[in-house]
């Protein structure tokens, strides 16, 4: 996941918030009373992350686990564990879900069983405020697009007929791009709303969608009933507008997928 990369460092060490949430196996977690084990990073901002005033836990997935342990009448205990561990984690039923921007693939779906999915992204062109050349991804063919040179967006620009300039990170890009040394670029949708955001730049604007849509969601153990629970869950979150609310305070309008009908 390119936008892991841009927007945090890779968790070194191995923390357990709760009450010894990594310690022993948990059962199917289908339980009432039973805590809901759910295990995240912790270091994967605005999704998972502690908070630098309390060192609470929080984010955007951190309030929808919640959200949904609420609704199923159940507590939570939460594991961290670095993103090339989490998986094994839940192989040796440490803990009961996977809460962490999980993306569907056909590879994990094969492994793992998933929800429906809670956020739903897409590539975006970002350009000057004032620019109004780029109305599509078609648009991007001549451009000069900042890019780190071996992530997929830097493919994306590259076969849209972009030429890019290869920067360091996200930040770096937006600085050429305002510096007009650059013309646009290209990135995930959650990483640039979280940066509009947080930082309140209205010097640039996402001006296109570009690339497929992508699903994130929930991951549980093939054998796990939870993944149907969730999925009630969910329904009823984002028809009473939770859903909504959570994507609106973190990055400014829902991305939590289609309305319920």
């Amino acid at each position: 996941m390119n936008r892991r990369m841009l927007m945090v460092a890779a968790a070194a060490t191995l923390a357990v918030l709760g009450v010894a949430a990594c310690g022993g196996g948990s059962g199917d977690g289908s339980g009432a009373s039973e805590p809901l084990k759910i295990g995240t990073e912790g270091t994967y901002a605005p999704f998972t992350y502690h908070d630098k005033a309390t060192n609470k836990l929080t984010g955007y997935d951190i309030e929808v686990a919640a959200a949904v342990a609420q609704k199923l009448g159940r507590p939570v205990e939460y594991s961290e564990n670095t993103f090339d561990s989490i998986f094994a984690g839940l192989e040796a039923k440490r803990y009961d879900v996977v809460a962490n921007q999980i993306s569907v693939t056909p590879e994990r779906e094969a492994k793992y069983a998933f929800s429906q999915p809670y956020t739903i992204s897409t590539g975006v062109v970002v350009t000057r405020a004032d620019d109004t050349s780029v109305q599509s991804a078609s648009d991007i063919r001549g451009k000069k697009s900042a890019q780190s040179a071996t992530s997929n967006w830097a493919e994306a620009a590259r076969t849209g007929g972009a030429k890019v300039e290869a920067v360091e990170g996200f930040s770096q890009a937006v600085t050429l791009l305002k510096q007009r040394r650059v013309d646009i670029t290209i990135n995930d949708n959650l990483a640039v709303l979280d940066y509009l955001k947080s930082s309140g730049d209205t010097g640039v604007k996402i001006s296109a969608e570009i690339g497929e849509k992508t699903e994130q969601a929930f991951a549980f153990r093939k054998d796990s009933p939870l993944a149907k629970q969730f999925d009630q869950a969910l329904q009823q979150l984002r028809a009473d507008g939770t859903l909504a609310k959570i994507s609106q305070k973190y990055f400014g309008q829902d991305v939590s997928g289609p309305a319920a009908s």
